[in-house]
C-alpha cells in the first residue's frame, strides 16, 4: 500500500529548532502564520467563520524511528503511540488553534507549536459538539 501526502502549504512560525517550542501549542499565546500555496487558495473560502481550527501537520525533523518516548511532565517511559511525542513512525500531528484572522493565503493563528517551515498537510475545522469529549 502507498500513501501519498501532498503539502497544502508551510507553516511560518518563530521556532526554529525543538528547543523553542512551547510543550503545548494551546498553551501559547504566540501568533504564528500559516501560508497555503496558491493552489489551494479556494479551499480558504468560508474559514473565517470558524474560531478554532484543527491543523494537520508532517513534523518533518521527527525520529521516525522512535517507539518509546518518556513525556516531560511525567518522567516514565511509554510506547510512542501512548503519548503525544512527534517522535514517532508517521510524523502526523494534530493542533487545535484559534483562528486571529486571515489576509489572502495566509491564515494568522494562535496555539501553534510547529517549527518554522513545517508542511501543512491538511486544515478542518473544529466544532465543539463533535471534536469535544466531557469526561
Amino acid at each position: 500500500m502507498t500513501i501519498e501526502l501532498v503539502p497544502i502549504g508551510t507553516v511560518k512560525s518563530p521556532y526554529k529548532e525543538r528547543k523553542d517550542a512551547p510543550r503545548q501549542g494551546r498553551f501559547s499565546d504566540t501568533v504564528s502564520d500559516i501560508i497555503i500555496d496558491d493552489l489551494y487558495l479556494p479551499g480558504l473560502a468560508d474559514i473565517e467563520e470558524n474560531k478554532h481550527l484543527i491543523v494537520l501537520l508532517w513534523y518533518d525533523r521527527a525520529d521516525r524511528s522512535a517507539l518509546r518516548a518518556t513525556p516531560p511532565h511525567t518522567g516514565i517511559g511509554h510506547g510512542v503511540f501512548a503519548t503525544r511525542s512527534p517522535d514517532r513512525p508517521n510524523p502526523v500531528a494534530f493542533s487545535v488553534v484559534d483562528l486571529v484572522g486571515r489576509t489572502g493565503n495566509i491564515l494568522q493563528v494562535r496555539g501553534l507549536d510547529a517549527l518554522d517551515g513545517t508542511p501543512v498537510i491538511d486544515i478542518k475545522p473544529f466544532l465543539p459538539d463533535i471534536d469535544g469529549i466531557a469526561g
